[in-house]
């Protein structure tokens, strides 16, 4: 079947689930633009700014594991609407924080909300696209993550030396609108409307017949994770850390020049990831970017300082850092049945979400004796265990759900 032979509503629904996510971005990462000022405001210290990355990964997991349930109870399309209702508002709530209780507090609904888009976005693109098509459609999914992530760096760009972080956190509750749209014109997939009426049990993915890959998609997601997360959040503040601290040096807003290049390859990893698990399978796909991570990302923490390693190495950390995520949401999709699929998911995943909630406030601590440069080299080295721990599950190219 071409793609284009795709019914409306499958597009629909990715159209949904990719601005969804974008926009999840978005909010989300606004914050990591703005740890430099807030840590300047509030004097707080490089390990309670990873600690606040953190609490909103730790929130993310059990957003995305409740949302999961949800979504098989109340359907994807209902449980993604409100995942994004709380995120935008969450967003918004913290342009108005005064203490870092209230920070930490609007971090953790934002994660809430953010690990819920995901859990219920996934499964709703999985259920409605063909099988041959199912990797590409995630990474159009996926995609939206990069350009969200632009629209971070460039609204940071725009707003943040001008205006304060208080406008930019401002700009979060767009996506509410979003919510809107979606909730009136994308339909339920069939396969849940069929499936309603089976007995989801929560517990069915820890049955012998699952647990083994409950166990190791965890363990993938975590590791993967971790090595993600701990290099995402402090990218920002590496750039703009002077160099005599182990930064490379840049000013923020330089900062946020250089990551919309490397969001720039992310955007291109996300699409041509799909293309290369349909084609080649989900496990070849994904060691293949998981090895080229883990090399490029040292290669940019040493040598980030030179202008010419930024242009070339940073597109390349945002092309393999980030195109493998598509795996998730067609490989776990794949591996468990429609009556817990979104369960599976989202516990698998943010359960991995929960683990990596370590990585920022480690690399944070790290950073303060060793320099944020060797603290993100060293994490780096997750995405080879992920490379190892891909092979341990079963191939799922061309899966029928």
């Amino acid at each position: 079947m071409s793609v284009l032979a795709v019914e409306r509503n499958a597009w629909r629904a990715l159209f949904a689930a990719q601005v969804g996510w974008m926009l999840d971005a978005m909010d989300f990462l606004l914050f990591t633009f703005a740890i430099v000022p807030i840590q300047k405001e509030f004097a707080l210290s490089s390990a309670t700014m990873g600690g606040l990355t953190s609490v909103a990964l730790i929130a993310g997991a059990i957003g995305g594991i409740a949302f999961g349930r949800i979504a098989d109870a109340i359907g994807r399309v209902r449980a993604m609407t409100i995942s994004i209702l709380v995120y935008s508002i969450a967003t918004a709530g913290l342009a108005t924080s005064q203490a870092l209780w209230q920070l930490v507090a609007w971090r953790v609904l934002v994660g809430l909300g953010m690990g819920g888009e995901w859990s219920c976005g996934s499964v709703l693109v999985a259920e409605t696209w063909p099988a041959e098509h199912r990797a590409k459609a995630m990474g159009i999914m996926q995609s939206g993550w990069a350009i969200g992530a632009l629209l971070a760096a460039a609204l940071s760009a725009l707003i943040l030396g001008t205006y304060g972080w208080r406008v930019l956190f401002l700009i979060g509750v767009l996506p509410a609108i979003a919510a809107f749209f979606i909730r009136r014109t994308v339909e339920e997939p069939p396969l849940w409307r069929q499936r309603k009426v089976e007995p989801s049990r929560w517990s069915e993915m820890f049955s012998p017949l699952f647990v083994r890959r409950t166990i190791i998609a965890t363990l993938l997601s975590s590791s993967v994770l971790i090595a993600y997360w701990g290099v995402i959040t402090w990218l920002p503040a590496f750039l703009a850390t002077p160099i005599e601290k182990g930064g490379a040096g840049l000013t923020i807003t330089k900062s946020a020049a250089w990551l919309i290049a490397l969001q720039i390859g992310a955007f291109f990893g996300y699409i041509s990831f799909g293309w290369f698990a349909d084609k080649f399978g989900r496990r070849a796909a994904f060691t293949f970017f998981m090895i080229a991570a883990a090399v490029v990302v040292p290669i940019f923490a040493f040598e980030a300082r030179s202008k010419l390693t930024l242009l070339i190495i940073g597109p390349l950390v945002g092309y393999f850092c980030h195109g493998y995520f598509s795996l998730f949401g067609a490989m776990l999709s794949e591996l468990f049945p429609t009556r817990i699929r979104a369960s599976a998911q989202g516990f698998c995943y943010n359960a991995g979400r929960l683990a990596s909630a370590a990585a920022p406030l480690a690399i944070g601590a790290a950073a303060q004796e060793h320099g944020l440069g060797l603290a993100i080299a060293v994490d780096a080295l997750f995405f080879a265990v992920g490379a190892v721990l891909v092979w341990m599950l079963p191939e799922t190219k061309g899966a029928e759900l």
